[in-house]
């Protein structure tokens, strides 16, 4: 049996105890005995009631959450009247329910009776066990109202969240704090409202009634008039004006839960980011306002493409756009960016016969989210270094980003120059701290050293080159005295040390040219077995390239004199790394960088 088959059997079973529970609880505690009219009357008056506001439920902003009524009527009806006609009106409103809803599979009407069975009667009982008394709202039953009311909020959550861990396969954590924070709110109005109500037909039963159902009635119209505005506020907020399409912004947002969701979930993710052919000259040749209309055409034939396969679809920036490919491992979406292109080259647009392929074109870069992905910023440099291969090796192309392409450093700026600048903000240090200064050439050089020895793009070779000089940026921040004791630092002074790497991240943040050296900076403190700082990242959800640093910086400080550790022989730091090897260290780079070592040793000997 595989995983969603069990799941499918769990979630069942659930089902079906729950079901069997409160039909149960419901024929052993029900009084099946003939109420009297007036009972009845205002029986029939609740159930109806109910029916009426959970067709017109009040509807929250931002997500559209909505808060029924159905649970302060049936408190209300239980802190007046008692058990047994509390659960004639779940019986009758049951029944009518399901015969308005038969859509709605009929298990799904069993379960929902049994659990509000379950949640009234536990409330009942314990409202009476903690000295709760039936027959009107009184001041000195504080006590058993908000224990009463913590009974039934726990048991709604429980019964729902379970069923969502189950048929979602989602961990148990995420969903109760998610409905928590969801539900909290809205069920607290909801509680204290069963007291608005109780008190409203302590004194005129059915007129206190219909008042309560006028004025929730009137409120749901309300909110659903404020829903509809804010909804259409929002989308005007998220979407380009020109095309219709997500905006930068909101595709960034959207782009942000995609990848968390791909890493939790293992499943593959891949960003596209493409650029029409030859716009400006376009543009040049008939105008903007006609360019605009090529916009909006182009846009409307790719999300028409992308909705079939779910793809959120935004205009990224000019005459760039971008598609998110969820669950999309890279060669399908190589083959469905490849379908959209050919489809663009076979869809007339006016004047596209002048440029020059003589038909709407586009060039396009392909990233795939692995688990090593530091965030976004990284993912999108990634898909536009591709898109920009695409570019100059003809245009009217698809480029899937490789790492080991010469393409991924074909638009930064020379190595030397990005060294001097790096090599400026390292100065800082020749005044304060002279070992940390000394420390950051040598884990530089061992970079430069290592990067020969393994499998490296040209881009990450000059990343880890760049981070190894500009690792420790952030000790500018630590006062001189905790940086240049000499004795074992207090563990307060340890965890003021330990802010570097978040300190360096903001000082390299300002330098959008640094920017690829972030994961470095603030990650190589990051340990293989997840006991590393600042984060607790642990194996490939590291980034390589600190996994790396994190050995070379590791070498460094065991080799080199300081002041409260004595210096270990390179020998003792080779048998070190290996104990430390899976440990905190990643194994596949600890004898490549011992034979670094070792050779360049031998050539200096």
């Amino acid at each position: 049996m595989n995983k969603m088959q069990f799941l499918q059997s769990t979630t069942n079973k659930y089902l079906f105890i729950v079901s069997v529970l409160g039909i149960i609880a419901f024929i052993a505690i029900y009084e099946f005995k003939i109420h009297s009219s007036s009972e009845w009357f205002i029986t029939i008056a609740l159930a109806g009631a109910i029916l009426l506001l959970n067709h017109h439920p009040i509807v929250l902003p931002p997500k559209g959450n909505s808060l029924s009524m159905d649970s302060s009527i049936f408190l209300a009806c239980l802190f007046l009247f008692g058990l047994n006609l509390t659960l004639t009106v779940l019986l009758i409103n049951s029944i009518l329910f399901a015969l308005t809803q038969r859509k709605i599979v009929w298990w799904k009407h069993i379960f929902n009776f049994s659990s509000y069975v379950l949640m009234i009667t536990s409330t009942y009982y314990i409202f009476i066990l903690t000295g709760g008394t039936i027959d009107g709202i009184h001041v000195n039953n504080i006590v058993p109202y908000l224990i009463s009311f913590s009974t039934y909020f726990a048991l709604n959550v429980f019964f729902i969240g379970y069923f969502f861990i189950l048929a979602a396969a989602e961990s148990f954590e995420s969903v109760f704090r998610e409905l928590i924070k969801e539900a909290i709110s809205p069920y607290l109005s909801t509680l204290m409202l069963s007291l608005v109500l109780a008190i409203l037909m302590s004194s005129e039963r059915l007129f206190g009634l219909f008042l309560f159902t006028c004025i929730a009635f009137l409120l749901s119209l309300a909110f659903k008039q404020h829903f509809h505005l804010f909804k259409e506020i929002s989308e005007k907020a998220n979407k380009d004006f020109l095309t219709g399409l997500n905006n930068h912004g909101y595709f960034k947002e959207i782009l942000e839960k995609e990848v968390t969701v791909a890493k939790e979930s293992d499943q593959p993710l891949c960003i596209v980011l493409l650029d029409i052919d030859d716009f400006k000259k376009y543009n040049d040749l008939y105008g903007h306002i006609q360019g605009d209309h090529l916009l909006q055409e182009f846009g409307q034939l790719i999300k028409a493409a992308s909705e079939v396969e779910n793809y959120p679809v935004a205009r990224y920036g000019g005459e760039e756009f971008s598609i998110i490919m969820p669950n999309t491992p890279p060669q399908r979406a190589i083959s469905f960016m490849n379908e959209l292109r050919k489809k663009t080259n076979d869809t007339y647009f006016e004047g596209v016969e002048s440029l020059p392929y003589g038909c709407l074109s586009f060039s396009a870069g392909i990233a795939e989210c692995e688990i090593e992905t530091y965030n976004i910023s990284e993912l999108l440099n990634k898909a536009d270094q591709a898109m920009y291969a695409a570019k100059d090796q003809g245009k009217n192309l698809v480029q899937l980003y490789n790492q080991y392409s010469e393409y991924s450093v074909q638009r930064s700026l020379s190595l030397e120059k990005e060294l001097e600048e790096a090599e400026q903000q390292l100065r800082i240090f020749l005044s304060k701290d002279v070992y940390t200064y000394r420390h950051s050439k040598r884990v530089y050089q061992y970079a430069v050293n290592f990067s020969r020895m393994v499998s490296l793009s040209d881009y990450e070779r000059k990343t880890l080159i760049l981070g190894a000089l500009i690792h420790d940026i952030g000790k500018i921040e630590i006062p001189r005295d905790i940086l240049q004791k000499k004795e074992k630092l207090e563990p307060h002074e340890w965890e003021i040390m330990k802010k570097h790497v978040t300190w360096g991240k903001e000082i390299i943040s300002v330098n959008k040219r640094l920017e690829d050296l972030i994961p470095l900076v603030e990650l190589h403190h990051e340990r293989f077995d997840g006991n590393g700082y600042p984060y607790g990242l642990k194996e490939k959800s590291i980034p390589k390239l600190a996994r790396i640093l994190c050995i070379i910086d590791s070498f460094d400080a065991m080799t080199t004199e300081r002041p409260y550790q004595k210096t270990k022989t390179f020998n003792e730091a080779f048998v070190e790394l290996r104990a430390c090897s899976g440990k905190q260290f990643d194994p596949q780079f600890i004898e490549p960088f011992i034979a670094m070592i070792k050779q360049v040793d031998e050539v200096a000997g």
